[in-house]
């Protein structure tokens, strides 16, 4: 069962590997050659905002769906697990009407804010925090039954 459970968490880091590997194939993001090309004289892309929006949402979906399954198979338990989700989903409903206002104002807020509030809408930066501090939590409890 211990295999079992390792090979989930493998399969969900390969997943969001995976998510990254491929966002310029499955998803609608016209702003990621202009992020890659980190010059600010870069042309404005042009875009269609319900693609966007619905690429994004769909990102996130599948980084949650995959964070919440490593977040599972590491510490089983349920509890926890939903609770790494409702964190990852607060940080997102946070941060995605900011980076939408970032795109509405053509960036002119500044570059490298909306730059680092794009990475927290479609990389799961959260689970960096959570797996830490639910391994921290876990142990404070153990020794608590000690």
């Amino acid at each position: 069962m211990k295999i079992l459970n390792w090979l989930l968490v493998i399969a969900g880091i390969c997943g969001l590997i995976s998510v990254r590997m491929l966002e310029d194939k499955i998803f609608y993001d016209p702003f990621l050659e202009y992020f890659h090309e980190a010059i600010k004289n870069i042309a404005f892309p042009r875009f269609e905002w319900g693609k966007l929006i619905a690429g994004h949402l769909f990102r996130f979906m599948l980084n949650l769906a995959f964070s919440c399954l490593i977040i599972q198979c590491l510490f089983k338990n349920r509890q926890w697990t939903a609770q790494g989700a409702l964190l990852i989903t607060i940080i997102f409903v946070i941060t995605f009407p900011i980076y939408l206002y970032c795109i509405h104002d053509k960036f002119e807020i500044g570059y490298l804010f909306s730059f680092y509030m794009r990475r927290f809408v479609i990389q799961p930066l959260a689970l960096l925090l959570i797996i830490p501090m639910f391994y921290y939590r876990k142990q404070l409890m153990e020794r608590a039954d000690k």
